[in-house]
């Protein structure tokens, strides 16, 4: 057990060495951003080789303060002086806290310290944030945005971290000297782009629901592969792609509430009661008064405090912002950043072949939150997710892309950046608001440096401008990156999240769009499921035109219209771009929205998922002993009262204007022991004896339980562990062969052109695609495909000789839909053949 720390101290001459740097760098000639950029790579902190550690905190705001003393910025330093056991739900640690004065210059503070821990992967580091005093004594927090370690979240103090470490042992960097440019001389390449990318949520994407887990199950099936052993089904469903793109992996916004969250936020400071002045702890919902006696202003002390393993839920893009170069700590089984180089080493390391990660990148908005933790120069104003970030402030605009740089040097390939049409800002020379393109190219062209290393990331940018103008969804072209950018790939129309493939016609409406894929989407991210579009699908009101022949029940109808052996086989067989699938709707998985972190908003965002009831989850689902556990709790025993209940809390939202004490009343009054006339008609339907306790007392905090619990349980039920031995393999089958057919034949992601053909068969009662293509680039040997595809109706006679003039003599089958039953070695067969919703064939000519 360690019981003493080294004291750490300011080293005064690098500490000068660093300020005279930084005013070097601003009385050079460089512009103010390229300024900017310099100072942003020595900000935060950085463990150096000698030991010492150098510190650096951008604070506008202190610079307009007069500070009176020395001690009034100061680093305060947490080094644990027990064991950290990093996987314990909860423990009490004993801390040596020293406050060290730093030197400020300008809108910087800087220092170099002596006696920092750093952290490795079996030892926690010092933990660390900025403390300063205001000319009217109110203690601030400063915490470190560009931190790379944040284990007990963003509104504990950072991890020093020995990141150079990490680097020189990872196991990969064989994989990436050959895919960089490693001397002084020579053109930085850019990775290439992926034949196919497979989405995960980290937390529902293997059993454990860590990124450790995620990187085992892909060590098992590498190992499997490497020793020609058979995979399951499950397993099948995992391979077969060279790229993974993970939802959001950066620090989410944590569960808060006005007052004191001691009893729950993940690194609580004790309360020191040897001393009457106000508390030392983290809390900010107002800054603290201070006196000049107040135990703060000791050099050191001894703190205890309580460690909570982070438990936070999100689908990914609730970010503050702050701490976004480091992993989402919920995300890591260990705590430690050791975990997402593991995960991505694994994957380069293949057993068949290098699988590239791609991180999804928020950087147009950031959560409400950010105003707690960012200073007020990261933020313009309000928007409809948050709060719009200001690229357009140089310094901000270089701590953003240092951000993203520090990310990526953790081994990724590539980035897919969110939301690219929200990163807009007003031109006082135009008088318009435009798009900040040049900051999305920016980002594009960050360099990667691993070990000397130099690599450009291959990129996706999701932009739908000019969302949200009406319209949108009809003008957008989907291609204003690509034109700036060629290299660069946009999320194409049809993976859009207002697609809903379970509506009936879907696919005839979507002709137009699905010819501009064939004729230009070379560049575009292909494919109709992933984690914005299964969402669309839980909102489909239940009296629109359903494709009843996809499933008896809606959750069947939704799992086929988003794994739709049909839709797979024209997307990899024939379309142009690069396809992506979701691992859940594989899996036939449920997925929604969910954040588990939200006391103000919580109800509000549970009652806007109420259609994942009715979409995601069967009765026989629900009534799974391990299923909806926390709401069983409340007395919700089977699917139906949940529904009830659910829809009348939606409604009775919508008629109050979101007022919670107004929801509460009127649930009092609708299921009182006396219940008059109710607003909200499902309430009618709550009032009878044998319903849920919970109904019974119906107040706010009870309302919000109820959201908290919904949240969880449907977090839970995402998780693709319930339905792995469920899985049909000959639909996983089906899958692997069609992605391995794309790999095998690389030229089918171009656009169509020459003698290329498409049509479609749309009338009333069906819709049909067929087409023929020819590799134009095949010089050795002529190499054609055809395809015809069911997308939705009834069935029809196909004689796709006669449609595309073809002598089936000459061809034979490629790939075939699952239950599609031919037999390329009778030709009449191929001649004339019924084919069903969702059923489709591949044919290849014979080449000599």
């Amino acid at each position: 057990m360690v019981t003493t720390a080294t004291q750490i101290a300011l080293v005064e001459d690098e500490t000068q060495a660093l300020l005279d740097w930084a005013i070097a760098v601003n009385d050079s000639n460089e512009t103010y951003f390229h300024k900017s950029q310099q100072l942003a790579r020595r900000l935060g902190a950085h463990y150096r080789s000698d030991g010492l550690t150098e510190i650096g905190f951008w604070t506008p705001r202190l610079a307009s303060e007069v500070i009176q003393s020395e001690r009034d910025i100061f680093l305060e330093v947490f080094t644990p002086l027990d064991p950290i056991d990093f996987r314990s739900p909860e423990q009490t640690v004993r801390f040596q806290c020293d406050r060290i004065p730093l030197m400020q210059q300008g809108e910087y503070i800087w220092g170099v310290l002596a006696g920092m821990q750093p952290g490795r992967r079996d030892r926690a580091g010092s933990f660390y944030w900025l403390r300063a005093l205001s000319p009217h004594h109110y203690l601030r927090i400063i915490r470190d945005p560009l931190a790379v370690s944040m284990p007990y979240g963003v509104f504990a103090p950072a991890e020093l971290y020995d990141m150079d470490s990490i680097q020189q042992q990872r196991a990969d960097l064989d994989y990436l000297r050959r895919t960089s440019q490693c001397d002084e001389e020579g053109t930085i390449p850019r990775v290439p782009a992926p034949h196919n990318i497979l989405q995960l949520h980290i937390t529902t994407a293997s059993p454990t629901g860590s990124l450790e887990g995620l990187t085992e199950l892909y060590r098992q099936i590498s190992d499997k592969l490497e020793q020609g052993l058979p995979l399951t089904g499950a397993e099948e469903n995992y391979i077969g792609y060279d790229a993974v793109q993970l939802l959001p992996v950066e620090p989410t916004i944590e569960y808060r509430i006005e007052g004191d969250n001691f009893t729950h936020e993940f690194f609580a400071i004790a309360s020191n009661t040897d001393s009457d002045e106000p508390d030392l702890t983290i809390e900010l919902t107002s800054d603290q008064v201070i006196t000049d006696q107040h135990p703060i202003f000791k050099d050191q002390e001894q703190r205890q405090v309580t460690l909570r393993k982070p438990n936070t839920h999100n689908w990914g893009y609730d970010v503050p912002i702050l701490g976004s170069a480091a992993t989402n700590p919920a995300l890591l089984g260990s705590l430690r950043p050791d975990e997402m180089i593991d995960f991505i080493a694994t994957l380069h390391n293949f057993s068949t072949g290098p699988i590239q990660v791609i991180y999804d990148l928020v950087y147009g908005h950031a959560d409400n939150q950010g105003e707690e933790l960012l200073n007020r120069q990261f933020l313009k104003g309000p928007n409809m997710y948050g709060q719009d970030l200001n690229h357009q402030l140089p310094t901000v605009r270089a701590v953003l892309l240092e951000m993203q740089r520090r990310k990526i040097n953790t081994g990724a390939d590539g980035i897919r950046v969110d939301g690219g049409q929200d990163f807009r800002w007003f031109n006082p020379l135009t008088g318009l608001v435009e798009q900040d393109d040049a900051y999305l190219l920016a980002m594009s062209d960050v360099v990667q440096e691993i070990n000397g290393c130099q690599r450009l990331m291959f990129t996706i940018f999701e932009d739908g401008r000019p969302w949200p103008q009406e319209g949108w969804e009809e003008t957008s072209t989907y291609r204003d990156l690509i034109e700036l950018q060629p290299a660069s790939y946009q999320w194409g129309p049809l993976i859009f999240a207002h697609n809903t493939p379970a509506l009936e016609g879907f696919w005839d409406k979507k002709w137009q769009r699905v010819s501009e894929v064939l004729i230009q989407g070379d560049h575009w991210i292909t494919g109709c499921a992933n984690h914005d579009t299964v969402r669309r699908g839980n909102q489909i009101l239940l009296d629109a035109k359903i494709n009843w022949n996809l499933g008896k029940t809606l959750p069947q109808v939704l799992r086929n219209a988003y794994d739709n052996p049909a839709v797979k086989l024209w997307v990899y067989g024939f379309s142009p771009g690069l396809p992506m699938d979701f691992i859940n709707t594989m899996m036939w998985a449920p997925w929604l929205f969910f954040r588990n972190t939200d006391d103000r908003y919580g109800v509000k965002v549970a009652a806007e998922e109420v259609g994942f009831l009715d979409w995601q989850i069967e009765p026989e689902l629900y009534d799974q002993p391990w299923a909806f556990l926390r709401l069983k709790e409340l007395g919700f025993k089977d699917l139906k009262a949940l529904k009830t209940f659910c829809t009348a809390l939606s409604e009775a939202l919508l008629k109050t204007d979101y007022d919670l004490e107004a929801v509460a009343r009127m649930c009092q009054r609708c299921l009182g022991d006396n219940p008059d006339y109710c607003e909200v008609s499902a309430m009618y339907d709550l009032q009878h004896p044998d319903r849920a306790p919970f109904l019974n007392h119906v107040d706010v905090p009870a309302l919000k339980s109820f959201a908290m619990g919904f949240m969880e349980d449907a977090h839970d039920i995402c998780n693709v562990k319930y339905y792995m031995d469920d899985v049909d393999p000959v639909l996983t089958h089906f899958g692997l062969q069609v992605r391995q057919y794309r790999h095998q034949h690389p030229w089918l992601a171009e656009n169509l052109g020459g003698s290329d053909r498409f049509n479609r068969i749309s009338d009333k009662r069906r819709t049909v695609f067929y087409g023929l293509r020819t590799c134009a680039d095949c010089d050795d040997e002529l190499e054609q495909v055809a395809l015809v595809t069911h997308m939705g109706g009834k069935p029809i006679d196909v004689t796709l000789g006669d449609w595309l003039q073809l002598d089936l003599s000459e061809w034979r089958i490629a790939l075939a839909t699952p239950g599609l039953e031919l037999d390329d070695s009778d030709p009449d067969e191929l001649r004339l053949f019924e084919l069903k919703d969702s059923q489709g064939v591949l044919l290849e000519r014979i080449r000599d």
